[in-house]
């Protein structure tokens, strides 16, 4: 009796690791379908852009610590970009250095502007 409780037990803990495990590796889906650095491609081309415009936004030193933390989505050549600035000059700027690296219509810009 003691072994078929320890056996149901293992099985249990099993299941429940699988489960987790997947919920874990299961892409995330914004809020209305929005791009997620989950949804990041691993392609290069992707990957490359993706890193051309935080290269950009990390050398740009007037940007404050809150723009040069903003997240960067590449996905299919369409970069989202998603946090918070401190001044709508510093969406501008962030947005316009991702239009020079993925080209026009290939910025979704969900920046926004904190209010302090």
């Amino acid at each position: 009796m003691n072994s078929i409780h320890r056996s149901s037990l293992v099985l249990i803990c099993q299941l429940f690791a699988v489960s987790a495990g997947m919920a874990i590796a299961a892409p995330v889906q914004g809020s209305e379908g929005q791009a997620t650095a989950n949804q990041q491609k691993n392609g290069k081309s992707d990957r490359e852009l993706t890193q051309d415009i935080r290269k950009a936004v990390m050398a740009d030193k007037s940007l404050s610590i809150e723009a040069h933390n903003i997240k960067i989505v590449s996905r299919n050549g369409v970069v989202t970009l998603r946090g918070k600035v401190k001044s709508q000059d510093e969406k501008k700027t962030i947005v316009d250095k991702a239009i020079q690296a993925a080209g026009p219509g290939n910025v979704t810009d969900e920046l926004m502007v904190s209010s302090q």
